[in-house]
């Protein structure tokens, strides 16, 4: 490798937000905050898509372009030009609490959920007034110095002041997947460092030349501007708006067609009509689903866990399929190195020797097993200077680095045993280099076996002198080698990782380990902890797979040893094409593919930023038991949004009918356009609190997913039961008691809004409602609506809104009418269930 060079600050070569080299070093000097302050306003924050952001003011204006917003304060306008004074003040008064109920608490929870968002927010080291300092990613600016080592991301397009052995993977923007070697020479285009690529080893200073939108990456985006995939969630989403919007156009235009027909007036119809569909609407969906899944964040936080992005709660909740390695998830991932033997297994402190001085210089990520090898300083590296390195990969699957020893460059391998004594033409026996016959070479493998199958985690170490004055090192320098000997690593299965197991298979989630162990370790390990292990499937094997029989192996076997990067992708991506909805919690460089490609990309916080940043979820504690108690805290988080979407369409579909029904045969409308907004919006009002109620056990224990046809089946089966009963009442309100139009109103007003109300208490819960009570936040808010709808006829206002009191005798048959009517949907809930 060519040393590396210094870039003089005034070639040229950098681009002009450079500012001047320091009198001092010649380089430039990191930038003072008031100047980062100045560029940040002029270059803006360092996103290729801003998250900035808006004030509260505009955030709430914004609530104004919602369509049925607009089309209610239409209604508004028309009815007061008409003069319709209380009907417009009714309808203006209920949009604006709606809209600042839905401003409070969505500002709330997206505020809470930005805070916890923070806590894993991407930095970078930067010098800033002469301190280098973590500073967060969006604030960096063109000019600034930044430092980069092993396992971080570039931060920005930047070039390169001072490099050492540094190794950048540029996929992302070339597609090229071997790392490039980046040096500090002048004119090279191995200079340039680009945002979005990651170092894989080395270390390196480098100065930004621009940044978000303006970087190469910045352009491609801009480019491209190409949607991510749909979620699981926002699918559902989709599917459910479809369902609703196309349910109202066809009850809206059939209440149109009768209302005329029948001869009521024509703006009395369309102001019906426009009740009718916002009724039908789940407005308040969007603010319910952001507090369900800000709540689901906060409980997840409180288990160690913090979501980055809040609708891969829904998809934690329905992954039923998760992939990981092995270490740090069913072992410690601390090693403790156990033995230390020579090619044929006799004892020898030489192969420690040579790793230590392999894991002293290279400039990788550290790994347990570095930790575990320069943790004892017994023994100490003789007198050794860095000449280059040969940073790992997952087909060589070693690391090596060139040092000098008295004027000799010495090769240093330490790597997978298989691999690596393949390369080895000798080996060391008793302190003796004896050269490698089949017999002997088949001897030496037996060793690493052995302590493969004992649960040791092996590395082989092996050597080479080079000749003297060579400068230039690459992967064709890894040959001839002498194997020096084995280290053999303990990292036993955690205390409680085979109960966690357990669990995850009882509540539905199938454990696949992805592990670049060879297959006896894996074996070993997983069979400790209670995973299948009657085939172990080896990345070579997957190499010579069909797609077709590689789409059945994924699917039934839950072990796959020495897979590359490349093969745990492909392995996720098979997974999901036949149907999984899929988790993968992976830490290290190599692992941001897989993590992209996975349903849901899961973290630990002591992972590099390539993997944090790839992640969807992070895990403040590498455990596989937190991990369980996220996946059904997500399930509960979906549980609470399903009881909204089910109490709405099955309730709202049901009165919205049975307002269809009754302006087809009354001479009047049924209820006023006024009252019907104001129904349904204490009817919402009910449902804020349902983000804080407990969710059945029985829930929690399968993956959840969306299904239209649950939601279709309840609005088209249970809708109807509240129909029977809004029947009943007409009959009640006009034969038994011969009510006026003003007493219809008032007492049909009354009955639908509490058993729309009541009814969540059936409804959410698939089991006996009496079994698992509501959270006492919605018990109080449902009590509370029920109350007040049932006063507001024999208040001040009620006359304002077109309410009269009602008889004692109406109350006498409402009673045992709401139980009858709570009765009968939990029996067709029941049946409904029982067919889905």
């Amino acid at each position: 490798m060519v040393a590396p060079q210094p870039i003089d600050a005034n070639s040229g070569a950098v681009e002009e937000s450079v500012p001047a080299p320091s009198a001092d070093t010649g380089q430039p000097a990191g930038l003072t905050t008031a100047e980062a302050q100045q560029r940040l306003a002029q270059y803006g924050r360092n996103e290729l898509i801003s998250t900035a952001r808006a004030t509260a003011l505009v955030e709430f204006l914004r609530l104004f372009r919602n369509p049925l917003v607009d089309i209610l304060l239409v209604a508004a306008v028309v009815s007061l030009a008409v003069g319709e004074t209380i009907n417009a003040t009714i309808i203006v008064v209920i949009v604006l609490l709606s809209m600042i109920l839905d401003f409070v608490q969505t500002y709330r929870s997206q505020r809470a959920a930005d805070t916890l968002m923070r806590s894993v927010a991407p930095r970078a080291s930067v010098e800033r007034d002469g301190v280098w300092v973590e500073l967060l990613r969006p604030l960096i600016v063109p000019g600034d110095l930044i430092r980069l080592s092993a396992g971080d991301l570039v931060p920005a397009d930047a070039r390169l002041l001072h490099a050492v052995s540094l190794h950048v993977q540029e996929a992302a923007l070339t597609g090229e997947s071997m790392p490039v070697d980046k040096i500090a020479m002048p004119g090279s285009s191995a200079t340039d460092l680009f945002l979005g690529t990651s170092v894989i080893s080395g270390s390196a200073t480098a100065v930004v030349t621009a940044t978000g939108a303006q970087t190469t990456f910045g352009e491609i985006v801009r480019a491209l501007r190409s949607r991510p995939p749909e979620t699981e969630f926002e699918r559902g989403i989709r599917e459910f708006s479809i369902l609703i919007t196309r349910t109202i156009v066809v009850l809206v235009l059939v209440v149109v067609a009768v209302n005329l027909a029948g001869h009521h007036g024509f703006l009395d119809t369309l102001l019906f009509a426009i009740a009718l569909a916002v009724g039908l609407t789940p407005e308040f969906l969007p603010m319910i689903t952001t507090v369900t899944l800000t709540q689901g964040a906060i409980q997840l936080s409180r288990q160690h866990v913090i979501v980055k992005h809040l609708a891969a709660i829904e998809d934690f909740g329905s992954v039923d399929v998760l992939c990981s390695d092995k270490t740090g998830t069913l072992t410690s991932g601390t090693m403790t190195l156990a033995v230390e033997v020579d090619a044929f297994g006799e004892p020898a402190g030489r192969p420690r020797l040579l790793a230590q001085i392999n894991s002293r210089f290279q400039t990788g990520i550290n790994s347990p097993l570095d930790d575990a090898i320069l943790r004892d300083a017994s023994l100490d590296t003789p007198n050794a200077r860095m000449l280059d390195e040969i940073p790992f990969d997952f087909e060589r699957r070693r690391l090596s680095v060139i040092v000098d020893l008295d004027g000799t460059p010495l090769l240093i391998s330490k790597g997978a045993p298989e691999g690596l004594l393949d390369g080895c033409v000798a080996a060391e026996r008793g302190g003796v280099v004896v050269s490698l016959d089949n017999a002997l070479r088949e001897q030496a493998r037996e060793v690493f076996q052995r302590l493969s199958g004992d649960g040791y985690r092996v590395l082989a170490i092996a050597c080479r002198t080079l000749p003297a004055g060579e400068g230039l090192f690459s992967i064709a320098d890894e040959r001839d080698l002498t194997l020096a000997g084995y280290l053999a690593f303990l990292d036993p299965p955690l205390p409680d990782v085979a109960e966690t197991v357990a669990m995850l298979a009882q509540d539905g989630v199938a454990l696949k380990i992805l592990t670049g162990d060879n297959d006896l370790v894996a074996r070993h390990v997983c069979e400790a902890v209670g995973i299948d292990t009657s085939r172990v499937v080896l990345g070579d094997e997957i190499e010579r797979m069909s797609d077709a029989e590689f789409s059945a192996v994924v699917q039934l076997w839950s072990v796959f040893a020495r897979v590359s990067p490349a093969q745990k992708q492909r392995i996720i991506l098979a997974l999901k094409a036949s149907g999984h909805v899929v988790g993968f919690l992976g830490d290290g460089v190599n692992d941001a593919p897989s993590l992209h490609a996975a349903d849901v990309g899961i973290s630990v916080m002591q992972a590099v930023d390539v993997a944090k940043d790839a992640s969807d979820i992070i895990l403040l504690k590498p455990s596989l038991r937190v991990l369980h108690d996220g996946i059904l805290e997500g399930r509960k988080a979906f549980g609470n949004l399903i009881k909204y979407i089910l109490m709405g369409v099955s309730s709202n579909f049901g009165n919205m009918f049975s307002m269809a029904a009754a302006s087809a045969i009354l001479p009047f409308l049924p209820m006023l356009p006024g009252q019907v907004l104001l129904n349904n919006f204490l009817y919402d009002l009910a449902q804020i609190t349902i983000p804080t109620d407990h969710v059945d056990p029985s829930f929690s224990h399968k993956p959840r997913r969306w299904d239209i046809k649950v939601i279709r089946n309840f609005m088209i089966f249970v809708g109807p039961v509240s129909s029977i009963f809004d029947f009943l009442t007409f009959f009640v309100l006009l034969r038994v008691l011969d009510a006026s139009e003003r007493e219809f109103h008032t007492g049909w007003f009354v009955e639908s809004l509490i058993t729309q109300t009541l009814v969540l208490l059936v409804i959410r819960t698939a089991g006996n409602p009496f079994h698992n009570r509501p959270s006492r936040p919605l018990f109080i808010t449902l009590m509370i609506v029920v109350i007040t709808g049932i006063a507001l006829p024999f208040t001040p206002i009620g006359p304002q809104l077109g309410f009269t009191p009602l008889p004692a005798i109406f109350f006498l048959f409402l009673v045992p009418a709401t139980a009858a009517y709570l009765l009968l949907v939990e029996v067709v809930k029941r049946r409904i269930l029982r067919w889905d």
